[in-house]
């Protein structure tokens, strides 16, 4: 007799009713994890199934592609290798930095960003600043507004 115990399953017009929603999704997380381990039980092992590995298998070496090649030093262990690889590095550096033409002058930028300097303190003003503000405004309208010249009135006397 086999060891594994069977559970008996629901029938699908059971999980299909609106209060067993909850139980079809556990059950079908279930099947879809038990057909994943029968997939790949060539690959993975029970002791990788039970022990938390540090490593991950991947059976592409795409990962591989942008790795250093070469010999390594650290902490001055080769000096001669450490100036090689800070000469490629300053290699690679100058290579890939190029200035790009910019399509917005400086002071476009600032005048765009003083902008929105004023929006964002106009949004979080409360009402007496605003209030205060617009007093201000109103009463440095009539103090700018220039004194025209009135013509003098001819009394008829």
């Amino acid at each position: 007799m086999s060891a594994k115990k069977v559970r008996p399953r629901l029938s699908k017009g059971i999980l299909e009713m609106k209060f067993m929603q909850r139980t079809k999704a556990k059950v079908d997380k279930e099947i879809e994890e038990a057909e994943g381990r029968e997939m790949y039980s060539q690959e993975i092992t029970q002791k990788m199934l039970n022990s938390n590995s540090n490593y991950i298998m991947e059976p592409s070496f795409v990962h591989c592609e942008n790795l250093i090649e070469g010999r390594l030093s650290f902490r001055g262990m080769n000096p001669e290798i450490e100036r090689l690889l800070e000469l490629e590095q300053a290699d690679k550096l100058a290579n890939t930095r190029h200035e790009q033409p910019t399509e917005v002058s400086d002071k476009d930028m600032a005048s765009f960003y003083n902008a929105q300097q004023v929006t964002m303190q106009k949004k979080f003003q409360t009402k007496a600043q605003f209030k205060a503000k617009r007093n201000n405004v109103e009463k440095t309208k009539w103090q700018n507004k220039k004194a025209r010249f009135h013509k003098p009135q001819e009394d008829d006397v």
